[in-house]
């Protein structure tokens, strides 16, 4: 390496290394050399390398220069470079035109390790990055801001670092047409070369998958309803759905895999514990009422099944974080650190409104919901998995005779539904009829008992919004005992 001093890192009040950053000015003349000599070089190089990843300024300049020219199907060499860079007073002074001639002659018979120059490049630029961001959270740590704690300057250092690992696996910036395009049909074969309607992940709610197509990476799934209508249960058997397709398709035989996705999920449970979260999917998988569970009410033989039920379970890629008020951006650490360690294929989190922003000094509920929101859409677009997260309505859906739930009924509805890509509600009649029973012994009580009978164990799923779809309604099959939902048709 160079032992050139570094260049200033722009790192307020952060103390600098006592010994020049990583570097190699070697391999930068080298590489520069590989590609004016012969411009099929820039194609066979590490295409996440920038002019801002070369330590010496005037080589990023050359650098990219060259990825102008060759993108644009022109001659990148030091005569069409020339006039490119006669007003640049950092090439006159380490000799001009002459200098970009001497780095074609030499570098004529490095061309074939191009791509090993490339990559030691882009490792350094790294390094010196890991080494400014430690720098910043040293600083950080020794004088915090008045509005930021030990552990918002954790979050953020992890933050940091994540997009920092992610470097060169999700690229931000613009990206031409074309890729989006090429993405757009390699999305549009997958789903075509299905042997299911599902070209996301399948909830194995079939009529709620045929509507939606699954759950896509990306989206911003709201899913909304009044109390005891059953927010926890669906998102719940949606995760328990999810990961059990994934244990599945782990577990078959390479020749008998199943073509259902599934994936590996996050709950965030901000209301409810693990514990009874567990409970419920080993009511649920057991047919054990949860109550019981809890209560010990169980003879000798569901003892035994629950706990082989729970023996199942354990192989269940589903991780719950049961943190009460958790921050957003402590929200979004912990799911990008889930990402990096083990995987994540889908999020959610229950509910929205406890969910806390960001900042300590926010002008107001609503701004804060739409931090939340805002940063709940953009974790699903870094990590690219669909986040489901599910909200409370407001008091007046009960004002109303028709008490299905509309848009306009979310609370803070102003940013919820412009950042969600898909807003589902939960919705159970019988839950409000089995509440207004007329008089016994009247010709309206039997009448109710009819009513009642004709919606019993039956629930709804309204889209209210789809942006890549159609909104309406789905009938779901709703078992309170084990607050399970099925398919309606199922139990026909």
């Amino acid at each position: 390496m160079s032992n050139q001093p570094a260049l200033p890192l722009s790192v307020p009040n952060a103390p600098q290394p006592a010994r020049a950053a990583p570097h190699n000015l070697e391999a930068e003349q080298a590489l520069l050399g590989a590609i004016l000599f012969d411009n099929e070089t820039y194609n066979r190089i590490n295409s996440n390398l920038r002019e801002k990843h070369f330590f010496d300024p005037v080589h990023g300049r050359i650098f990219s220069a060259c990825a102008d020219l060759i993108s644009a199907g022109e001659l990148a060499d030091g005569v069409t470079l020339k006039e490119r860079f006669a007003r640049d007073g950092g090439i006159k002074e380490i000799g001009g035109a002459v200098y970009l001639m001497k780095l074609m002659e030499s570098a004529a018979p490095l061309s074939a390790q191009a791509q090993s120059y490339a990559d030691l490049i882009y490792d350094l630029a790294l390094r010196r990055e890991l080494i400014r961001v430690g720098n910043v959270i040293a600083d950080l740590a020794e004088n915090p801001p008045d509005d930021h704690d030990a552990e918002d300057i954790i979050e953020e250092a992890e933050r940091t670092l994540f997009t920092l690992a992610e470097s060169g696996q999700a690229n931000s910036g613009f990206a031409h047409f074309s890729k989006a395009l090429a993405s757009s049909i390699e999305s549009a074969a997958a789903a075509y070369e299905s042997d299911t309607e599902v070209s996301g992940l399948a909830t194995n709610f079939d009529d709620l998958d045929r509507m939606m197509g699954g759950l896509h990476g990306s989206d911003l799934v709201i899913l909304a309803g009044r109390p005891s209508m059953g927010k926890t249960a669906l998102a719940l058997n949606i995760a328990f759905n999810i990961a059990r397709n994934k244990l599945a398709h782990d577990q078959a035989p390479e020749h008998e895999k199943p073509t259902t996705k599934g994936g590996i999920v996050a709950f965030f449970s901000l209301e409810m514990s693990a514990e009874q979260l567990a409970t419920r999917l080993l009511s649920d998988a057991a047919e054990i009422e949860s109550d019981r569970i809890r209560r010990g009410k169980i003879s000798n033989r569901e003892y035994e099944k629950l706990t082989e039920e729970a023996t199942n379970l354990q192989r269940l890629p589903l991780h719950i974080d049961e943190t009460g008020a958790i921050g957003i951006a402590q929200l979004q650490a912990r799911a990008r650190r889930l990402k990096r360690t083990v995987g994540l294929d889908c999020i959610v989190v229950d509910y929205l409104q406890l969910v806390t922003g960001s900042s300590k000094k926010t002008d107001g509920r609503v701004q804060e919901v739409s931090e939340i929101t805002q940063g709940l859409k953009a974790l699903a677009k870094d990590l690219h998995v669909p986040v489901i997260a599910l909200s409370q309505l407001s008091r007046q859906v009960e004002n109303r005779e028709d008490k299905r739930p509309q848009l306009s009924d979310l609370r803070e509805s102003g940013s919820i539904e412009q950042d969600a890509d898909s807003v589902l509600f939960v919705y159970r009649e019988s839950y409000y009829l089995e509440r207004a029973e007329p008089r016994e012994g009247t010709d309206e009580h039997i009448a109710w008992m009819r009513s009642v009978d004709e919606v019993r164990n039956q629930a709804e799923v309204i889209i209210g919004k789809q942006r890549h779809g159609p909104i309406g309604k789905v009938k779901l099959f709703f078992d309170s005992r084990y607050t399970r939902f099925g398919n309606l048709s199922a139990r026909s």
